[in-house]
């Protein structure tokens, strides 16, 4: 914690030769980013926008802002307080993604599902971090299923999501081992964020649990069918 307070207070006197308003803006990101890597999840650098483009400056970017810089993502990330700090002070205007299967899963659902299910998990008691991506999607953060000691005891689902089948899971996906998705705090294209709605430090539920109460949610509102939620 000595490192990591270390480098917020160096990002809040705005460095050298960074003006203090910037510094404090960056001190406030590096603030919650921390608080992710605290609570164990593991992140690594990720684009940014670029006005309307995505700033890795790919000719049609299928996830403009919404994808690690480096190939190496999934042995990058980690949650090193001076790593993490030394990323964003390279490049001040970084998402970040955090890789799942690892601490934690992410179960990812269209916004208007996530707001009922939100409601019923609170409820229940059982809900965990919970991220708003923009106004289209909803981030539940859950304990993993995606390294068990024995690989025989790993079991695949249909609801599986890498970042080649997102397109393939317009309702509910499951975001586990080989996948990522984006970590407060972060900018997307179209001037909207990705922010906390419960932040780390809440426990991480089982996501048999939460995956109930999701897929009753998505039923309800009809994100079910890849004819009514089309993404992009």
């Amino acid at each position: 914690m000595q490192a990591s307070s270390r480098w917020t207070s160096w990002w809040r006197r705005g460095g050298r030769g960074r003006p203090e308003a910037a510094g404090a803006d960056a001190a406030a990101r590096l603030d919650l980013l921390l608080g992710a890597a605290g609570a164990g999840f593991p992140v690594a650098p990720a684009a940014h926008p670029a006005g309307y483009r995505c700033s890795c400056d790919r000719v049609g970017c299928p996830a403009p802002a919404q994808h690690p810089l480096s190939f190496a993502w999934q042995s990058q990330a980690t949650t090193d307080a001076e790593q993490v700090a030394r990323w964003l002070s390279r490049d001040p205007e970084a998402n970040f993604v955090t890789a799942t299967g690892r601490a934690h899963d992410v179960l990812d659902v269209p916004a208007e599902a996530g707001v009922l299910a939100l409601e019923r998990l609170e409820a229940l008691g059982t809900v965990g971090p919970v991220a708003a991506v923009g106004a289209d999607r909803y981030l539940f953060f859950t304990a993993t299923r995606g390294t068990p000691q024995d690989e025989d005891e790993w079991w695949t689902s249909a609801l599986d999501s890498t970042p080649d089948t997102v397109s393939e899971h317009p309702g509910l996906r499951w975001h586990c081992r080989g996948s990522y998705t984006l970590v407060p705090p972060a900018a997307l294209p179209d001037g909207s964020e990705v922010r906390w709605l419960r932040g780390p430090e809440h426990p991480l539920p089982d996501p048999l649990r939460v995956l109930d109460v999701l897929t009753d949610a998505c039923t309800e509102v009809g994100a079910v069918a890849q004819e009514q939620w089309l993404i992009g």
